[in-house]
């Protein structure tokens, strides 16, 4: 029998518990032995659970127990999160989390912490919820160099921006609604700012190219700009917008890293993943592009991952898995100002075309049936954002009003 202790009795720490309540024989066949809940650390109290005679509100009832070999953080955030878990691994106490503000913030730490005490860190449920994606990046694609990652790592946006493009909604009934079903929180602003989903593809990064991302190294711009007409526009461009987390490799070696807005085209894998589905693309040198799709939140899907790593732990007790990346001071992130892509522009004044050709050359116009006799709307040629910006800025000073730019993605 492995003792473990769940830390956080919330969505996911409830279906963690739950998993393990109901599908007892399933785990037990898989690695031979029982997995036994013996410990859940809440403030709060559960009178009615099955395992309410296992609860503490005391974090030391854990760390003091040697009987306890992997401990699941589902408790979230940074505090007392942090703390907790890197005393748990200097114990020699495995640990699993779901939490990707933690792993984001200090994932190189908590990795080196685990190599010294030969013990694991595993979170495959902080990026995708259920949808595997560090499993299959650091064994079954270990083969690849890893060209590139995109994905729609955000369900909240996703189901935002399906709504404007599906159903004609504008973007504030849209989020009403994704509040009112409970896909987004009553401060949505991790979301629809981007913060959740560079989270996410920092955790990526350092996994894919061995030295930690830090969040406050990564330009990141959410969804709150995006109009109905930016939408309509990108539609008769044949494209959708979706907010994407990306990171490339170059060929000097740095990695090109944003979370911003793009319009993706229809052709694209990542352009049919709607409402609060998740879909991450991995391009290797070897495999070409290979899609994760699936739910990217929710109680279950989650919590399937955390007791998958559970059991990984449970298998590897006496063994450490190699996952692991070293600490990161930036050096190798390309300026975003530098980073190059071919950009989407709505404005209007007078001969906005001609204004435009004249300062970016050849623009190609989007014509929509229904545009304001002075609006235009045109996507100009991949180059640097800062030339792109002073291209604006030009554009602006002979008397044209940009309303709003986009990028476009290379998917």
């Amino acid at each position: 029998m492995v003792s473990i202790a769940i830390m956080g009795h919330g969505v996911v720490g409830s279906g963690v518990a739950e998993i393990f309540t109901t599908h007892k024989q399933k785990l037990y066949a898989s690695i031979g032995e029982e997995v036994y809940v013996k410990k859940i650390l809440d403030l709060r109290e559960f009178p009615d659970s099955p395992l309410a005679d296992r609860f503490t509100k005391n974090f030391e009832d854990i760390i003091n127990d040697l009987e306890i070999r992997v401990v699941v953080e589902v408790m979230g955030g940074l505090n007392p999160a942090y703390d907790f878990v890197k005393r748990c691994l200097k114990a020699g106490k495995s640990v699993v989390t779901s939490n990707k503000e933690l792993v984001a913030a200090h994932g190189a730490e908590l990795l080196e912490i685990a190599k010294e005490t030969n013990t694991n860190f595993l979170f495959e449920a902080s990026v995708g919820g259920g949808i595997p994606i560090i499993r299959p990046m650091s064994q079954c694609l270990v083969a690849n160099n890893v060209d590139e990652i995109a994905g729609i790592l955000n369900g909240t946006t996703n189901f935002i921006l399906t709504k404007m493009i599906e159903d004609g909604m504008q973007f504030d009934d849209a989020l009403k609604l994704a509040q009112e079903l409970g896909f987004a929180e009553r401060n949505p602003a991790a979301d629809i700012e981007g913060h959740d989903a560079c989270r996410k593809i920092c955790i990526l990064a350092s996994l894919a190219y061995g030295k930690h991302v830090y969040p406050d190294s990564v330009h990141t711009e959410g969804i709150t700009k995006i109009t109905l007409e930016d939408v309509r526009y990108a539609e008769a461009f044949h494209c959708v917008i979706k907010l994407i987390g990306s990171v490339k490799r170059l060929a000097d070696g740095k990695i090109d890293i944003i979370v911003a807005p793009m319009l993706v085209p229809n052709k694209s894998q990542l352009a049919n993943i709607d409402y609060e589905f998740n879909g991450i693309m991995v391009r290797g040198d070897c495999t070409g592009d290979v899609v994760f799709y699936g739910k990217g939140a929710g109680k279950l899907p989650t919590a399937s991952a955390v007791v998958a790593d559970v059991i990984d732990c449970c298998k590897h007790l006496k063994t450490r898995k190699f996952l692991y990346w070293a600490d990161g001071n930036g050096k190798n992130i390309l300026p975003w100002e530098e980073s190059s892509r071919a950009m989407y522009v709505r404005a209007n004044g007078s001969n906005v075309a001609e204004k435009a050709e004249k300062i970016f050359g050849e623009v190609t116009v989007i014509n929509k049936t229904d545009a304001p006799a002075d609006e235009k709307a045109f996507v100009v040629k991949a180059m640097p954002y800062s030339e792109f910006a002073e291209k604006i800025a030009q554009l602006e000073a002979d008397g044209v009003s940009v309303l709003s730019s986009i990028r476009v993605a290379d998917l």
